[in-house]
Formats: structure tokens, sequence, C-alpha cells
């Protein structure tokens, strides 16, 4: 990005662009800053968004909107210092503590994330467990606390090896590295790239253990023999079994299940992963994957760049690229409630419900047109 300091003609133009881009990141402000706590308020008020899911997506959009808060506005005033200052850098402690809010961010990003694909795909295949021992809000702060600690202690070591303010103004919120290949570097990096393909990985499983529970088989039928209505014995599919430990028994307790009390109107309410609960949990699925893809589409371009400043040499990276790679990372900390509403419609009811001011009376009537049933979800 070009300084103001050139002599002569041009300042017209370094003028309107200094303007554009205050006016770009103003608008990234103000639109994260309004998803996030608009999205944190819709979270506190709505009584049926208070599950495990929900509290970490919560956690992720408050420490987006804290990012938001903390960068934004210091890249403006590098920005501005610069034109008007001749690139005068800013201090060597607010460049440190800046980078080290960036990471600090980035990683709680990741490994929370890694966290969330983690309790997706038990939500799935171990939906008893999960619903007994992860789905209440223990697990959502223990998780969170996790994700933070993790990120605290992996955010130290590229602050403390950084390499200062650099000349661009965008440095203020980038990661800094040291240029000359340091192994905090490289495996600040690495780890990065690591926790992200982990959480690929994850979803890839979840992924194939849906498919392979949705193979056709063809059914075998098998009479059962009883005399006295258990059905027990060759042949018994063990429904009826199932029915009387639930409850809805009738009759004598069959003979395998002598001993075991049955269950009361309290218990087994969450017995089996039903066809409404596995389509939530889909959904569910389905969002944090796209906030997870969009994670690694826009931080990539960033990794890659300081791939190629460690390991090959500074100048290795055009500088049009390494700025448009940082305000990728920009558009990251804004994005997450807009993928959030577009993907889960359960959202998208609350959000009628709680805000009837935000939409027309059309809307209150009929939800949104096409409902995104185009896409499947």
């Amino acid at each position: 990005m070009a300084n103001a300091s050139e002599p002569g003609g041009g300042g017209g133009g370094e003028a309107a662009a200094l303007g554009l881009k205050l006016a770009t990141l103003s608008l990234l402000l103000c639109v994260s800053l309004a998803g996030n706590v608009l999205f944190a308020l819709l979270i506190v008020r709505e009584r049926s968004l208070h599950r495990a899911p929900y509290y970490l997506l919560l956690d992720l959009c408050l420490a987006d909107g804290l990012r938001a808060l903390a960068c934004l506005p210091a890249v403006m005033l590098a920005a501005r210092r610069a034109a008007a200052a001749a690139g005068a850098p800013p201090g060597a402690l607010g460049c440190k503590l800046l980078a080290f809010l960036a990471a600090l961010f980035c990683f709680h990003a990741a490994f929370l994330l890694l966290g969330v694909g983690v309790t997706r795909y038990l939500a799935i295949a171990h939906h008893r467990f999960y619903a007994e021992r992860l789905a209440g809000w223990p697990c959502a702060a223990m998780l969170v606390c996790a994700a933070w600690a993790l990120a605290l202690a992996a955010a130290f070591p590229p602050v403390l090896d950084g390499g200062g303010g650099g000349e661009d103004e965008d440095a203020p919120c980038a990661l800094e590295q040291r240029p000359d290949g340091a192994p905090g570097a490289l495996g600040f990096l690495l780890l990065l790239a690591v926790v992200v393909g982990a959480t690929h990985l994850v979803y890839l499983r979840l992924l194939f253990f849906i498919h392979d529970r949705r193979k056709m088989r063809p059914a075998r039928l098998v009479p059962a023999v009883s005399h006295d209505w258990t059905f027990h014995g060759p042949g018994a599919t063990g429904q009826a079994a199932a029915n009387w430990t639930a409850g809805f028994g009738r009759g004598p307790t069959p003979p395998a299940l002598v001993g075991i009390r049955p269950a009361g109107p309290g218990r087994g309410a969450r017995r089996l992963l039903v066809l409404e609960e596995f389509k939530t949990e889909k959904r569910l699925c389905k969002m944090f994957y796209a906030v997870t893809l969009l994670f690694l589409l826009l931080w990539g371009p960033y990794v890659v760049a300081s791939y190629l400043r460690v390991l090959v040499r500074p100048g290795a990276v055009p500088q049009a690229y390494l700025t448009a790679s940082v305000w990728l990372t920009f558009a990251q900390a804004g994005i997450n409630p807009v993928v959030c509403f577009l993907f889960n419609r359960e959202l998208r009811d609350c959000f009628r419900a709680q805000f009837p001011c935000c939409q027309s009376p059309q809307t209150t009537q009929a939800s949104l047109p096409c409902d995104l049933k185009g896409i499947g979800l």
C-alpha cells in the first residue's frame, strides 16, 4: 500500500485511496460489531438456544467482535499516520501487543472450531453419550476455557519472537513473524495448519459416518416365536424388549429382562437419535463446517504468504497480495453471523420472534421466500 510521502503529484489519488481504505475498514468494523452483538443478544434472550453448540458459537462471535474492536481501529490509525506523517511507524510495544491479540484470536478460533468439530461428531455418531455427558453448559464452558488457554499458550511465542511494526500500515494486526525463518515462526504456522487440518479431518470422518449409515440394506424378515407376546428367541428383532424397557411393556416380564427395571415417565427422554433430532444435528454440522471452511479460505492466503516469507525470503510475496490477504483476515471477523443465519433455520426463526421490528409485515406473515430449500437446508 503506497504511502503519502512521495513529493509532487498524485496527492489526490492517494487521498482517494486513503479515503476508500478508511471507509472499507469502517464498514468492516460496523458490520462485525453489529452482527456479533446482535447474534450474542439473540442467544442470550432466546431460551431455546441455551444449548452447548450455541454457547460455543456465542464465544466465537464475541471473540470476533473483540478482534474487530481491537485491530481495525489500530489499522485505521496506522493508515492515517502513514499518510500524514510520512509513514511514521507505531510504537514497538503497541505493535507487539496488537500482533499478540491477532495471534490470540486466530488460535482461539482454530482451537474452538476443532472442539466444535469433535462435539458435532459425537452428537451424531455417539448421540447417547453426547446427550448424557456433553450437551450441557459445563462441557461448553470447559471447551471454551481450553480453547482460550491453548490460544494463550500458542500466541506468546510468535509475539516474543516477532519482528515489530514493519513498513506496511496493515502490519499492526498482522501475525508478525521474523523474516529469517526462525523456529518460532515456522512452528506457529505449522501448528495453525495442523489444527485446521485436524478439524477438516474430523468433519470428513463425520461425512463418511453419515454416508455409511445411509446405505440401503435388504430387510431379512424372520418370524419370531413367542407364546406370551414377549417375542424373544430366534427371529426376534428386540423391539418388544425395547418397548418394555422404555416403559411401554404390557403383560409379564420377558424372560431375558428379569431384574431390569422399566423406564418411568421421566426416564429415557433421550434414548435414541430420532429423525427430527438427526436433522437438527445435521443442520448444526453444516453451519459449523461452513464457518470452519470460511476460516480456512480467509486465513489461507495469509498463511501461504507467511510460509513464503519464512521459508523463501521476505520479499518473495508481492505487497498487493500480502495486503489483500491481511484484509481477508479482517473480513473473517464479521462474516460468521451472516453464515450462521444463512445455514440455520432455527436461528432465523428465533430472530423473527425476538426482533419483529427488523422485518417488514410481509416477512412477518411468511418466512424467507425460498428458505434456502434450493441448497438442501
